[in-house]
C-alpha cells in the first residue's frame, strides 16, 4: 500500500481518503445510493449499475412539474447520485451477470438492495460473490431483514415503526415525514458500519458482510420516545411540535408580525431568562412553572400566557430580546430561507448535465483537517460510462 493509500501523499494528509477504492452500487432509490455519493465524496470510484428495463433508477422519473423533461437527472435523483459512473445491465442475463462478477473481483465495497430472495436468484448474494473477491466489503440493505421478502418503502417504514403516528398535531391524523427519513437513517447507520469495516480489512486482510434494515434504522432511532414507554411506560401521543418531556421546546410561536418561531427552553434558568427576556418575570416565580417538571404538567396554561405575550411583540425586539438574554430560538425558514444561510449555502453542490445546471447537497457536514476537498461531477445520465467501466475491468 503507498503512502498516498494510507491517507498520506508527499508527507501531507489526503483530502480524499477513499481515492484508492471502488465501489459498485447495486442499489436504488435513496438509502443505498445516498451510502454511495457518501464515499464518492470522500474519494471512492462508485459504479452505479442501473437497470436498462426501467430506464435506470426510478427516482430519475420522480420530478416536479417545473423540471425539464428532455433529460433524466431529475432533482431526487440529483440528491444521491453526485460523483458516480452510470452502467446499464441487465441482470437477468448471463452476460450482465459476468460483467457485474468482473466488477465484484475488482472492487473493495458491494452495495446492494435487492428484494431478498431476488439476490440469490440472480447469483449476487454474499454467498455467491465472496469467493470472487474474499476481501470485498458486502453491504446487503433490506426492509425487514434478509429473511422478510417485503420490499421497503420509507412511508410504510416511517409508520410501521412508530414514527408516523407519532408525528402530527395532537387532534390531527398521523402524518408522515416529509423527507424520506429512515432511508437517510439506514443511510448514516449503513456508513458507520463499511468505515468500521474498511478498519478492520486494513488490520486483517479480511473483508466483511453488513446486513442492516429499514426497520431496524427507523426502531434504533426512536430515542427517547422508545424509552418513554420502555421505561415510563406510557404510549407517546402526537403533540405537533411540542416535546414531551420539556416545555417550552419545540414550540411554535408568533409573533405579532406574523413570524413563527421556535423555542427551545431545556433548564430552569433557561427558562428564568427567558421570563425576563419577554418582561414576565413572574412566570418563572409561578409555583406552575418553576421547574421543568411542573411546566410539562401546566404546559396548556403555559403555552396559552406565551402565546398571548409572544403574539404581542414585533420580530425585530423580541429576537433581540431572546438573544440578549441567551435564550435558545430558531425561525420556522422555508427552503429558500434555508439555503440564505451562509452554513447551508457551503454545502450546495453545483454543476451541470447536458448543458442545464443541476444542484444538489453534500451528504457529509464536518470541517477541519480530515474534511474531503474534491470536486463532484453532477449526476451521470443514464449510462454514461458505459465504456469508461468496461475499459475498467479489461
Amino acid at each position: 500500500m503507498t503512502d498516498e493509500t494510507n491517507g498520506e501523499k508527499n508527507g501531507q494528509v489526503n483530502r480524499d481518503p477513499l481515492a484508492h477504492l471502488v465501489v459498485l452500487e447495486l442499489a436504488n432509490i435513496l438509502a443505498g445510493p445516498m451510502t454511495g455519493m457518501f464515499l464518492a465524496e470522500l474519494g471512492a470510484r462508485v459504479i452505479k449499475v442501473e437497470n436498462p428495463r426501467t430506464n435506470g433508477d426510478p427516482t430519475r422519473g420522480w420530478k416536479l412539474p417545473s423540471e425539464p423533461t428532455d433529460t433524466d437527472v431529475s432533482s431526487y435523483f440529483s440528491c444521491a447520485n453526485w460523483g458516480k459512473e452510470s452502467i446499464a445491465v441487465d441482470l437477468t442475463t448471463q452476460g450482465g451477470r459476468e460483467l457485474v462478477h468482473d466488477l465484484v473481483r475488482r472492487c473493495d465495497i458491494v452495495i446492494q438492495s435487492f428484494k431478498p430472495g431476488d439476490d440469490e436468484k440472480l447469483a449476487l448474494d454474499y454467498a455467491s460473490l465472496r469467493h470472487l473477491n474474499p476481501q470485498m466489503i458486502y453491504a446487503q440493505i433490506t426492509a425487514y431483514g434478509p429473511e422478510d421478502p417485503r420490499p421497503g418503502f420509507d412511508a410504510i417504514i416511517q409508520a410501521e415503526s412508530g414514527f408516523t403516528y407519532l408525528n402530527g398535531e395532537s387532534d390531527g391524523p398521523p402524518t408522515k415525514m416529509p423527507v424520506a427519513l429512515v432511508d437517510l437513517l439506514l443511510a448514516h447507520q449503513l456508513k458507520e458500519a463499511l468505515l468500521l469495516a474498511l478498519l478492520k480489512r486494513e488490520r486483517t486482510g479480511e473483508g466483511s458482510y453488513i446486513g442492516t434494515s429499514l426497520l431496524k434504522a427507523a426502531t434504533a432511532s426512536l430515542a427517547n420516545q422508545a424509552t418513554n414507554w420502555l421505561v415510563g411506560g406510557e404510549i407517546p401521543k402526537r403533540m405537533g411540535s411540542e416535546h414531551p418531556n420539556i416545555a417550552p421546546y419545540g414550540t411554535i410561536y408568533t409573533t405579532r408580525d406574523g413570524r413563527e418561531l421556535v423555542l427551545a427552553v431545556g433548564t430552569d434558568r433557561q427558562f428564568k431568562a427567558f421570563a425576563a427576556a419577554i418582561d414576565l418575570p413572574e412566570l418563572a416565580e409561578d409555583p406552575r412553572f418553576d421547574s421543568n417538571r411542573e411546566r410539562v404538567v401546566h404546559r396548556d396554561e403555559l403555552n396559552q400566557r406565551l402565546r398571548v405575550r409572544i403574539g404581542g411583540i414585533d420580530r425585530t425586539p423580541l429576537l433581540k430580546s431572546l438573544e440578549s438574554h441567551k435564550v435558545p430560538f430558531g425561525l420556522v425558514n422555508d427552503m429558500r430561507e434555508v439555503f440564505e444561510q451562509p452554513q447551508s449555502q457551503a454545502l450546495v453542490l453545483d454543476g451541470v448535465v447536458g448543458g442545464v445546471r443541476i444542484r444538489g447537497v453534500r451528504s457529509y457536514v464536518w470541517d477541519g483537517d480530515i474534511a474531503p476537498d474534491r470536486a463532484l461531477t453532477a449526476p451521470p445520465i443514464f449510462n454514461e460510462h458505459r465504456q469508461q467501466v468496461l475499459d475498467f475491468i479489461e
